[in-house]
């Protein structure tokens, strides 16, 4: 059986100055691990009406898989204002479709067939999809890959959600100003970046910790060291997706057989290339992908 790349959590419309993007850092993530040739699902809730229908319309147009179960509340919308700098800002609606994902036998199913999974805090605001992800990354093989890109949005996030995924997880996603407040929430304040990164990995036992910090670069921290990349200058549309594009190529290369490094620089390059985009799910180009 095919052993899939999985985004859970949230799928939704990116309402943006430019128009209506298909959005969500699960199908994101998913989209971009799928350009590399992999078996990719993005896994989330929609409602019953013209948004969700459109949707699913949108993840076929861009040939991703997808488990999207029906619920009875509306498609997720998400209003979406950048910045002079390409920097997005987000108003999050409450009360919609991804907030209520069912953990049916599909799921289940996909569980035991996970190759990877890429989860964040976002969708774990409400109780429901909550204990969804939490038994979905409860029942994954021994060998699959857990991410959590963490994704801390307006106060959508608990102290008790980020431990509980840090916990599972085997790889932290995270960006410098979400890194200080882990450290606060934590008790890490006070310590330099480097030394924060290294107690996160060594209290939660992670494989590896992804540090994006913008115009000032990104760093990997492994077990086996610590990979720096400086951002290219480039000219930049939004900045929206950039980080998920960041985290799919990344865990894509990875899994593919490319070491950190090199995963790394084809992570750059990808998510480089999607911010001279607008919306989050451009095609990239196949040099990225060699």
């Amino acid at each position: 059986m095919k052993r899939y790349v999985v985004g859970l959590g949230e799928a939704l419309w990116d309402n943006l100055p430019t128009g209506k993007k298909l959005g969500g850092a699960p199908a994101n993530f998913a989209y971009h691990a799928a350009q590399f040739g992999l078996d990719a699902i993005a896994v989330s809730a929609i409602g019953r009406d013209a948004l969700g229908e459109e949707l699913i319309s949108e993840l076929q147009s861009h040939k991703l898989e997808h488990l999207m179960e029906r619920v009875d509340f509306p498609t997720g919308t998400v209003e979406v204002t950048v910045d002079a700098q390409g920097i997005p800002q987000y108003e999050i609606r409450t009360g919609v479709a991804w907030d209520h994902i069912p953990y049916t036998d599909a799921m289940a199913a996909l569980a035991a067939n996970c190759r990877a999974v890429c989860f964040g805090s976002l969708a774990q605001r409400s109780e429901v999809s909550r204990a969804t992800i939490l038994r979905f990354l409860d029942a994954v093989p021994a060998d699959c890959l857990k991410v959590f890109d963490i994704n801390l949005r307006q106060t959508f996030y608990t102290e008790q959600i980020i431990a509980d995924s840090m916990q599972r997880c085997d790889i932290l996603k995270i960006n410098d100003e979400e890194l200080e407040v882990v450290s606060k929430m934590f008790g890490y304040a006070g310590l330099t970046t480097d030394a924060v990164c290294h107690a996160i990995m060594r209290d939660y036992h992670l494989r590896m910790l992804i540090l994006t910090c913008g115009k000032k670069g990104s760093y990997i921290y492994h077990e086996g060291g610590m990979s720096f990349m400086e951002t290219p200058d480039s000219e930049v549309v939004d900045t929206v997706g950039a980080g998920d594009s960041f985290g799919g190529s990344f865990v894509a290369s990875i899994l593919c057989g490319k070491s950190v490094a090199e995963a790394h620089r084809t992570a750059v390059d990808v998510s480089t290339f999607v911010c001279s985009c607008p919306g989050a799910m451009p095609i990239i180009p196949d040099n990225f992908k060699s």
